[in-house]
């Protein structure tokens, strides 16, 4: 083959398997190892490598042999010395070494041997390529055409030359598909088979109405509308339950579309399938409300139990079939949407009810008058609808107030009674040391055979016993193989078993910060002004004499001095500031009392220089 011929088919085949260049090239030269290992007879102990050239489509085989040094016995594991120095030169005899092994007249007989484990490797590195791929597209939408219809399902070709299976029970009903028509699904499943990747498509899965949202409505594919729930029966009905993640939103708004654009373009998919669209609620009551749509619900009473969680949901007399649906597929899909069990009441028949509960119930009655006071009215216009006669509007407005007021007690008293218990439970935990919980009923001292009457029970720690015990003493009597006795034996092993008391972690006490309050003064009178002006001024004198009462004079002995000690005071200080150049007015201190302030001053007097007149300024 020439050397564009061997490039042309090496190309043409990686483009029609969709292989890389790579997977083509080890196939093939793996192919020739086993050529050549059969051709030969070689062991497969021993080392063979091939090499091949994509441009010329030349193969070199490479095997290891041992190097002799006088004659080869055997050619395909021994070369001699001087063969083996062209390819290593310090090489001794004895020693291993890989030189070119390629057979004279390999290469026909490689191509007939090798075409067989070409073809092989190419197949097992497709179908590997294929399983990956559609792996990656598990959940997701494809498109194929239909390349046949058995009993089985529909063969669909998909991409990369695979073949998709869909089920007829993964169909949408009443939908006719015939051959060579695009369909599209969701790829449910995708598993290894003998002859490639078996992928199992549906177009009756709740998934691939999902994904056909995120293609139509942008907001769904960006996050800005989120899908909550879907409930489906595919080709008749399907409900989608959505919200939005920003505010201003309008998430039903934007699946509908403008004139129901992207709404439309779903159902023309899915065969014509009504498709219910409605906004999601935390709240249950306003959220199974819009799930009963396109029914108008009067009211929603739910009852959420251990066993069950279950909404009686009741409507008008003319809106019962609506709510019901066909063959009761609206309230199917309501529950499935909701996760709610649903129990649908006309107005009369919840009235009935109503009415029996209260009349057998004293406890009830005594907690609302006002509806024992509507049983007559109500009894009248039951028994107008007994007779088949009409029945007012105001009338269907009572008997709905009185629905209500009835089974919103009965809630609020089941919600209390469950209050209640949860609170009987908690006060009996607190009561058990919590190292009860921790302790195993194997090592809690009891009998032995009641241990495993015990433990087949379920009981794990001697907390759950000690809780039954107070809680429910007949929950563990009433066990196959425990009596009297037994429980004798386990109350007093119980109860002689000392629990650690548990470590009590003090809480830092908060330091009390004392924070000053500044009071704003307030301004004064004149007078008032003056007074305090005055007191101030006193208030400076007496801190500049404390200053001076620091060498051994205190305030008090200050005050029952004569006015002449502080003249004299006086001409002292006069004299040090003399002594320290100071030219300044002679000043002295008298005490009088001011009527104003109706205490004792003192009050600074100044003289004219050395004039001893005593006049002031």
């Amino acid at each position: 083959m020439a050397k564009n011929d061997f490039a042309l088919a090496f190309n043409e085949v990686i483009e029609e398997k969709q292989l890389s260049k790579d997977v083509v090239v080890t196939a093939i030269e793996s192919a020739m190892v086993s050529a050549y290992r059969r051709a030969v007879g070689a062991s497969t102990a021993q080392h063979v490598e091939a090499k091949l050239d994509p441009d010329t489509g030349m193969v070199t085989v490479y095997a290891e042999k041992e190097v002799v040094e006088d004659s080869v016995i055997d050619e395909r594991t021994e070369v001699l010395l001087d063969e083996a120095r062209k390819v290593k030169e310090d090489v001794q005899p004895g020693d291993m070494l890989v030189v070119e092994s390629t057979p004279k007249d390999f290469g026909r007989v490689a191509a007939q041997t090798a075409r067989q484990v070409i073809q092989q490797r190419i197949r097992e590195a497709e179908r590997s390529n294929q399983m990956e791929y559609f792996q990656r597209q598990e959940g997701e939408i494809v498109s194929g055409l239909v390349q046949a219809i058995n009993a089985q399902g529909i063969t669909i070709g998909l991409d990369m030359k695979a073949e998709g299976l869909m089920p007829n029970n993964q169909r949408i009903p009443g939908e006719r598909l015939k051959l060579h028509d695009r369909v599209r699904a969701v790829v449910m499943e995708v598993k290894d088979g003998t002859r490639g990747p078996q992928i199992i498509l549906s177009r009756a899965h709740r998934n691939f109405l999902r994904r056909l949202m995120e293609n139509e409505v942008p907001e769904i594919y960006h996050g800005i509308v989120e899908i909550r729930a879907i409930s489906r029966e595919p080709g008749a009905r399907a409900k989608v339950a959505v919200s939005a993640t920003q505010p201003g939103i309008d998430p039903v708004g934007a699946c509908v579309g403008m004139k129901g654009v992207r709404i439309q373009a779903i159902v023309k998919e899915l065969h014509d399938e009504k498709i219910d669209v409605i906004q999601w609620d935390a709240d249950p009551v306003v959220y199974i409300s819009k799930a009963i749509s396109p029914a108008r619900v009067s009211g929603v009473y739910l009852a959420d139990s251990d066993e069950a969680r279950t909404a009686t949901v009741v409507v008008g007399e003319d809106q019962l079939s609506l709510a019901i649906g066909r063959d009761g597929q609206n309230a199917r899909l309501a529950a499935k949407l909701t996760g709610w069990r649903i129990d649908i009441k006309s107005l009369s028949e919840a009235a009935t009810d109503s009415l029996n509960k209260l009349k057998t119930d004293s406890e009830l009655q005594a907690m609302l008058p006002p509806a024992v006071e509507m049983i007559p009215q109500v009894e009248e216009i039951l028994a107008k609808k007994a007779e088949e006669r009409a029945i007012m509007p105001e009338e269907y407005t009572l008997l709905g107030q009185f629905v209500d007021r009835v089974e919103r007690r009965l809630v609020q008293v089941k919600e209390d009674a469950v209050r209640e218990a949860d609170e009987q439970t908690a006060a009996i935990k607190a009561d058990i040391s919590p190292a009860a919980f921790e302790m195993p009923v194997t090592e809690s001292g009891i009998k032995e055979h009641i241990i495993n009457i015990l433990t087949e029970a379920g009981y794990e720690n001697v907390g759950q016993v000690m809780f039954d015990l107070k809680a429910n003493p007949n929950k563990i009597l009433g066990l196959a193989g425990i009596g009297a006795k037994a429980i004798q034996n386990i109350e007093e092993t119980l109860a002689a078993i000392q629990f650690p008391e548990p470590v009590k972690v003090e809480e830092p006490v908060a330091e009390v910060v004392e924070e000053t309050v500044k009071i704003e003064e307030v301004p004064l009178p004149e007078k008032q002004a003056e007074r305090k002006k005055e007191a101030k001024k006193v208030v400076e004198e007496e801190e500049e004499d404390t200053e001076h009462a620091k060498d051994g004079v205190s305030l008090d002995d200050l005050f029952q001095m004569k006015p002449e000690m502080f003249q004299s005071a006086g001409e002292t200080e006069e004299e040090a500031d003399k002594k320290k150049g100071k030219k300044g007015k002679k000043k002295g201190v008298v005490l009088e009392f001011d009527e104003s302030l109706g205490e004792v001053v003192s009050r600074k007097k100044h003289k004219r220089g050395d004039d001893d007149s005593g006049e002031d300024w």
